[in-house]
């Protein structure tokens, strides 16, 4: 290794011996202004830099850090740095650094005070390659951003797979099931023919004695039973419709278009459109309408299909009757509804996934609703939230904001 060059203080170190009064004076005003030069540095960069004692307490940081991790100078110094970083292994960098060497460790934990954070973390030895313990330098980077970032890239990845796959669904299986359909009606109206007695020619006796000849009764039940046949095929072609309609809406999202609207009406408009299914299902309805809402900016009809989903969610998780309930409210700066079902509730480890595309808790269940609801819900700038108890049900609640958002601009700088 090339040598090190010396620093100011190691040629003074050299003869501070031969330093009269005003030498020394003159060497401590200059290494008074390094350090306030090398804090001023420390401060302004956005990187956390934390200095730790062989014990493992904190000696110095920067104004980062106390963004970062929420340290104070008043109260931190001194303090275990294992208190503002649980998960970080101190003893594992401290017996690094008592055995020597050089080395650069890398670490990835994630904090959550002052607020959820990623933090990606660099600790090294202050005595370099020296043996015996000195303590630790830690650069924190706050990569949380990047994470996000991540994660978004991997969902858009999944997101383009889904629409090669619905497209090819939706190409594949929309003719046929439009063939299909036409011929069922095709067949439908044949049956029809049955039910009426035929009033032409009698038989011939030959004809009579060759082939017996059916009664009314038997033609008219034979003609039901196979009406039977034709509504449970009519409606199996009508769940692939649902499913190809719902590929299509994943892959073809239109951008809301925002209309002052009232939140109350939508739910009444909704709730009428379901009122058959909700009646024959004997689910009691409770709707706790506040009085008097603020109209917000909005798409009824993306709005509507948000609360179609998620009231066919509910009626669906309760199978033996229940209570459905919906509520709304005004309050920080947006609107709300709650949808309150009394079935089974979401156990805790399908909770994080089921908003994704496919993963669904039902059996005909195409795993697109949630994810076709939640999308909707971010183009409206608003969100959604859920909260399930398994055997007591399940609340989704839904926020929309007041006003369009508009980008934040930066302040201008004034002229001085």
């Amino acid at each position: 290794m090339p040598p090190q060059k010396s620093s100011f203080l190691d040629k003074v170190l050299g003869r501070i011996g031969r330093l009269d009064t005003q030498g020394l004076q003159t060497v401590i005003e200059r290494l008074a202004r390094e350090r306030s030069f090398l804090e001023t540095l420390f401060d302004v960069i956005e990187d956390g830099v934390l200095v730790v004692d062989e014990q493992g307490r904190v000696l110095y940081f920067n104004e980062a850090v106390t963004t970062l991790l929420g340290l104070t100078h008043d109260s931190s110094e001194g303090q275990p740095i294992t208190r503002f970083l649980p998960g970080l292994d101190v003893k594992s960098l401290l017996r690094a650094d008592a055995s020597g060497g050089r080395q650069v460790v890398r670490h990835e934990l994630e904090v959550e005070w002052p607020r959820p954070r990623f933090l990606r973390l660099y600790a090294a030895p202050l005595d370099g390659e020296a043996t015996g313990a000195s303590g630790v330098a830690l650069i924190l980077h706050d990569a949380t951003e990047a994470r996000l970032k991540t994660f978004e890239a991997i969902e858009s990845e999944r997101m383009q797979a889904l629409t090669l796959l619905a497209a090819s669904v939706a190409h594949e299986i929309g003719n046929p099931l439009n063939a299909l359909h036409i011929h069922l009606q095709l067949m439908e109206r044949e049956l029809k023919k049955l039910r009426v007695p035929d009033a032409g020619p009698k038989p011939s006796r030959l004809t009579r004695y060759r082939q017996p000849r059916r009664t009314d009764a038997e033609t008219v039940a034979v003609a039901d039973k196979l009406q039977g046949y034709l509504d449970v095929a009519k409606g199996e072609i009508t769940r692939l419709d649902y499913i190809v309609s719902q590929f299509l809406q994943a892959i073809r999202p239109s951008p809301p278009k925002l209309q002052p609207a009232s939140l109350n009406d939508v739910i009444r408009e909704s709730l009428a459109l379901l009122g058959p299914e909700l009646k024959n299902r004997r689910l009691h309805v409770e709707q706790k309408l506040a009085s008097s809402l603020p109209l917000a900016p909005m798409d009824s009809v993306q709005i509507q299909q948000v609360l179609v989903n998620l009231i066919k969610n509910a009626m669906q998780a309760m199978t033996k009757g229940g209570t459905l309930t919906l509520t709304t409210g005004e309050g920080a700066d947006g609107v709300w509804f709650n949808i309150n079902d009394t079935g089974g509730g979401i156990p805790q480890d399908q909770i994080n996934r089921i908003f994704e595309p496919f993963y669904t808790t039902k059996a005909k269940g195409t795993g697109l609703g949630l994810m076709i609801v939640q999308r909707i819900v971010r183009d409206h700038g608003g969100r959604i939230e859920l909260e399930s108890r398994v055997d007591e049900g399940t609340q989704f609640r839904v926020w929309l904001p007041l006003r369009d958002r508009k980008p934040k601009l930066l302040a201008a700088r004034l002229q001085e």
